[in-house]
């Protein structure tokens, strides 16, 4: 799983708004959280406790289905007048999925926060309720990657069509009568 954050602030040395891409590295993410019965939070810390990233996960007990309703980033730029970042999102729509099923999606996403955080996910693979031992459910794919799918289809039921129609015209060529010529 990768996660890419895409921060948009005012730098206090260039006076104009600066767009800054910041990678979450695994190998030195703390990851902690706590799961009830229809809310499940994960929340990534850096090493330094410099970026603080806050996932929340609702389950709809009537529809048995889950989505990540929040994301608060706390994090420190340099750059910034103050010092820290802060954006916070508590109504958002993202990554659906059902009960006792994962959420997989491997193309590239871009969750938009607020209007100066949008997160990109890759390869993600997540399931924050119903999970039974250590082992994800059964995945349900993203809309993305069915996606990838329907091109090649659609590409080979074209080129099917293009050949029973070049095989109907050869056939009612043949069929023709040759009126004025005669056969040798």
């Amino acid at each position: 799983m990768g996660l890419q954050l895409n921060l948009t602030y005012n730098a206090t040395s260039q006076n104009t708004a600066v767009q800054e891409v910041v990678n979450i590295k695994p190998n030195v993410t703390l990851a902690s959280g706590s799961c009830e019965a229809e809310r499940a939070v994960l929340q990534l810390k850096t090493d330094t406790n410099a970026t603080v990233l806050t996932f929340v996960f609702t389950l709809n007990t009537t529809s048995s289905k889950y989505h990540l309703s929040e994301v608060s980033l706390t994090t420190t730029v340099p750059d910034l007048k103050g010092g820290n970042f802060s954006a916070r999102n508590s109504s958002l729509d993202f990554l659906q999925g059902s009960l006792q099923y994962s959420y997989m999606c491997r193309t590239e996403q871009t969750l938009t926060v607020s209007q100066n955080l949008s997160i990109n996910t890759f390869q993600v693979q997540l399931q924050p309720f119903g999970v039974t031992g250590d082992k994800f459910g059964a995945a349900v794919e993203c809309q993305l990657d069915e996606d990838d799918m329907l091109i090649p289809i659609i590409v080979g039921a074209a080129l099917a069509g293009l050949v029973l129609i070049v095989l109907l015209a050869y056939l009612i060529g043949r069929k023709r009568s040759h009126a004025g010529y005669q056969t040798i």
